[in-house]
């Protein structure tokens, strides 16, 4: 398999405590990546042993086959990456950063910037300090300095952190044009399961640093069904009215207020009129299907 990034039983503790646990992941050339987990799972720290910015107390780290140590600068040039909080010369404005940046990089193409301030939505700002910059600002900022010299492969650590839902949506379709345009390979980690789900075509699930789960989107959706999601006021009444007028039995209590019906065999409108008849309030009913959520919390069991 043609492997953009592999580990290799990556471990790292700190102060006695495991982050990272075994972990092997496996990044296909050419595709997106989604990361999953809750904050603290071992995400970001299994990002900064990619790119060298910390040590693996034991394991190894392959991108495109090559073991990353501590002489891999050409390697790690090919990569663009945001990892935690970016951060910036903030008494300089965004476009001297980026062509700090090129600098640093040795990429020459200073028009570059332009393009880039385009893309993420700052050419109208260009010309103000870092330091007011909203964190908005500065996420999207981050966004050009990974794409910037046009890598090969994208490391992105929660990189929607701090972007309203307008930029959220700008960002996703700019990392799946990227993707899809100039062959980048994406591996973005993201504690929000929709975002992930959404741009994802494989996806890492990772709990208390273990990898527990790699697993194409594709596969993920053969285990999706539809279900009623149904909430209510009276969850007793409403559960016992499924089971012995309806004959429903396939479902299950969410919450307090919240059930979901697997069997099929009876209509939204069915169910409502029974709740109704027998006086139990419906706060919501309607037909959903399962997400990656729910895979989630399935394999998390």
């Amino acid at each position: 398999m043609d492997y953009v990034i592999e580990t290799r039983n990556l471990v790292k503790s700190y102060k006695g405590k495991s982050a990272v646990d075994g972990v092997n992941i496996h990044v296909k050339k050419g595709e997106i990546y989604g990361f999953a987990g809750p904050n603290g799972a071992g995400k970001s720290t299994v990002m900064k042993m990619l790119l060298n910015l910390t040590q693996p107390d034991s394991g190894e780290v392959l991108l495109w086959d090559e073991k990353i140590e501590d002489g891999s600068f050409e390697c790690l040039k090919r990569i663009g990456s945001i990892i935690e909080n970016p951060y910036f010369y903030e008494k300089i404005t965004g476009r001297q950063n980026l062509e700090l940046h090129c600098e640093y990089m040795g990429f020459h193409n200073k028009g570059r910037v332009d393009e880039v301030l385009q893309t993420v939505g700052l050419h109208d700002i260009e010309g103000k300090a870092v330091s007011h910059y909203s964190m908005g600002m500065k996420q999207r900022l981050a966004i050009g300095r990974a794409i910037l010299t046009r890598p090969e492969l994208l490391i992105l650590d929660e990189p929607i952190n701090a972007l309203d839902p307008e930029g959220i949506r700008e960002m996703r379709a700019l990392f799946r044009r990227i993707n899809r345009e100039c062959g980048t390979t994406v591996l973005i980690s993201s504690h929000i399961l929709s975002e992930v789900e959404q741009i994802a075509d494989t996806v890492g699930i990772i709990q208390s640093g273990k990898l527990l789960k790699e697993i194409a989107m594709a596969d993920i959706h053969k285990y999706q069904t539809d279900y009623i999601e149904l909430e209510v006021e009276d969850i007793r009444r409403a559960g016992y009215l499924l089971e012995h007028d309806m004959g429903i039995s396939d479902f299950k209590v969410i919450s307090e207020s919240m059930i979901e019906i697997y069997d099929l065999t009876k209509a939204v409108k069915e169910i409502s009129a029974v709740l109704v008849r027998n006086d139990v309030g419906i706060i919501g009913i309607g037909k959903k299907q399962g997400s990656l959520e729910d895979y989630f919390f399935q394999v998390l069991g």
